[in-house]
């Protein structure tokens, strides 16, 4: 009798086993969610719309009418050089994980593998995300665009006077020595060195501004000054442009923040808001700034100052509650006016559109205060609960990052000049990069 039990309970556990087996794979395969889909899909579509047309105008309106076209150029071809670049070899930098262990200092640290070369294994069942819910390409469409307006944010610190071929091929390289690895260091994951330093950056103040920023620097130092700076008047030739490219920032900027939750959650809506509050909260700084200082406020100097808060917000959008992006976003416009300015005057340096003034500096202010904002005894969501020790991991980030970018952009910068020649020739930049470079005007009356 107690063996027939056993044989029964046998026969049965082989009938409902293999069910239930079956079932499992059922509830842990992971199921696309439409909802974070749709927004990852919305966000994606905004953050391309800040490089081409919002960044484009908003560079393109600060030049001298005979360089408009060349800064638009610059632009659209970045974007499209890096697109194929990151399809390439560059999502796989950025986020391949192989070799990667928690607390395990390596090369795979700095750099990633090359097993999604070529977008290898992506099909459309592949899913992604924090809770696997999107699409993979969408995920890779996604970050392609933060690739994309990174190197493009460069380009207002040499605009008027680098060679088209020789920004093509510094782009390229910069791209796959400098930003790929940094947004493999901060954002790949449990191996990734700032990752496991535990450096905040929701967004992209580390991996796209300080590191656009301290580039756009360097280049202009090692460029050299526009001919006739600082004695000949070089005004923006088109303000117009240049309010409705940073109207277009602000807008696509919800895509960059609130995309980088990743998901249509609390997070998502409350990146959301605090981007809103720090962008206007720096757009009134700067025009306060500038209103005391020289007595008038610009236009120029409040689309400066939407940027500067913009910026200033990103490493904090996911981890900052409203007091603290009002604070983060009045300190951006203020610091920044000041750096874009008198800082900028006093050592000299031409930095034509002000990337290092606005991205630099607004990058390494807004990564420091996240480490303070980011705690929630001062209304923030984040996970700190010793401001000053998050601070300086804040300071670590920001100083490998300033440290290393400067170093390899410096060192790739004058490689190239060595074997081709960065600058263009006195006369072409007398007659202006459109017809010097491209053979074509931005206006023919």
């Amino acid at each position: 009798m107690t063996l027939r039990k056993f044989a029964g309970l046998g026969a049965l556990l082989s009938i409902v086993m293999p069910g239930l087996a079956m079932a499992a794979d059922e509830v842990a395969a992971p199921v696309l969610n439409s909802g974070d889909t749709a927004w990852m899909l919305t966000s994606t579509a905004l953050v391309l719309f800040m490089t081409i047309p919002g960044l484009a105008l908003f560079y393109g309106g600060m030049v001298r009418s005979k360089n408009i076209l060349s800064v638009l150029m610059q632009c659209f071809a970045i974007t499209g050089l890096i697109s194929i670049l990151w399809v390439i070899y560059g999502y796989s930098i950025a986020f391949d994980t192989t070799g990667m262990e928690q607390g395990v200092v390596n090369f795979n640290s700095f750099f990633g593998g090359m097993g999604k070369a070529f977008l290898a294994g992506v099909t459309p069942s592949s899913i992604t995300g924090p809770a696997a819910l999107f699409p993979e390409a969408v995920f890779i469409t996604f970050q392609m665009t933060f690739a994309i307006i990174t190197p493009a944010l460069i380009v207002g610190a040499f605009a008027e006077r680098m060679k088209f071929s020789a920004m093509l091929i510094f782009m390229g390289i910069w791209f796959t020595l400098v930003y790929a690895p940094i947004a493999h260091m901060v954002w790949s994951g449990n191996g990734g060195l700032m990752w496991d330093w535990g450096v905040l950056d929701f967004a992209g103040g580390t991996v796209v501004h300080i590191n656009a920023g301290v580039a756009g620097l360097i280049a202009c130092l090692v460029l050299g000054k526009r001919k006739g700076f600082p004695t000949t008047p070089m005004a923006p030739h088109n303000l117009g442009y240049t309010l409705m490219g940073a109207a277009m920032l602000w807008v696509g900027w919800f895509g960059f923040n609130a995309g980088s939750a990743a998901a249509a959650n609390g997070t998502a809506g409350m990146a959301m808001l605090v981007t809103q509050i720090a962008t206007a909260a720096a757009a009134l700084g700067w025009m306060f700034a500038e209103w005391v200082t020289h007595g008038k406020p610009s236009a120029l100097g409040i689309a400066s100052g939407v940027v500067a808060g913009l910026v200033a917000i990103t490493p904090a959008a996911g981890t900052v509650g409203p007091m603290g992006a009002l604070v983060i976003g009045l300190a951006a416009g203020v610091v920044c006016f000041f750096c874009a300015t008198t800082l900028k005057r006093k050592l000299g340096y031409d930095d034509s559109l002000d990337a290092f003034g606005v991205h630099g500096i607004g990058g390494i202010l807004g990564a420091i205060l996240t480490g303070v904002f980011a705690a929630p005894a001062l209304g923030g969501f984040g996970t700190v609960t010793d401001i000053g020790a998050q601070v300086w991991i804040q300071i670590k980030g920001v100083g490998f990052t300033v440290i290393y970018t400067a170093i390899v952009t410096y060192v790739i910068l004058k490689v190239l000049d060595a074997v081709m020649g960065l600058r263009v020739t006195e006369e072409e930049e007398s007659v202006g990069l459109d017809l010097a470079q491209h053979n074509e005007r931005g206006y023919n009356l």
